[in-house]
């Protein structure tokens, strides 16, 4: 029986404080690389819980995402998966003291749009600068265009 194929759901927080952005450092088979705080939806959740939980999970801050940046399609170069990327932006807080980040994180970094464009050739993926430019056009989608329905 041949597998159907479907994408990777993963969701993103683009968080910004005063001309900075917040990226983590994070170990992959290809290296150290940039990424935005990311990961994959998980069972039961809403595609908002998951950013929430993925941006305190990898930065230790918590955040609220107040809307929607894009979402994204983003085939690997190897085509052996395909990412679907909801990408929020929205309200963070300092950081949770002695809170210690997932694995495989290195740390988390406050970066300015120069020195993301300066370390692009370590980037998870070209998702990263182009939400980061999305961001900056000014680009937000109300939450509400979601739906997460609860089974019952």
């Amino acid at each position: 029986m041949q597998r159907v194929w479907k994408p990777n759901v993963t969701v993103c927080a683009v968080i910004e404080r005063n001309g900075c952005f917040l990226l983590v450092e994070e170990e992959t088979s290809e290296g150290l690389r940039f990424n935005q705080p990311a990961g994959h939806l998980e069972k039961g959740e809403s595609l908002i819980e998951a950013a929430s939980r993925e941006a305190l999970e990898e930065t230790a801050h918590p955040f609220k995402p107040t809307h929607l940046l894009g979402i994204y399609q983003w085939p690997r170069p190897d085509g052996r998966v395909t990412y679907l990327r909801f990408s929020f932006t929205g309200d963070t807080g300092e950081r949770v003291a002695d809170r210690v980040l997932d694995d495989g994180i290195v740390r988390a970094v406050w970066l300015t749009r120069e020195e993301i464009i300066a370390c692009k050739d370590r980037h998870r993926s070209p998702l990263v600068m182009q939400c980061v430019d999305d961001y900056l056009s000014g680009r937000r989608l109300p939450l509400d265009v979601i739906r997460h329905y609860i089974p019952g």
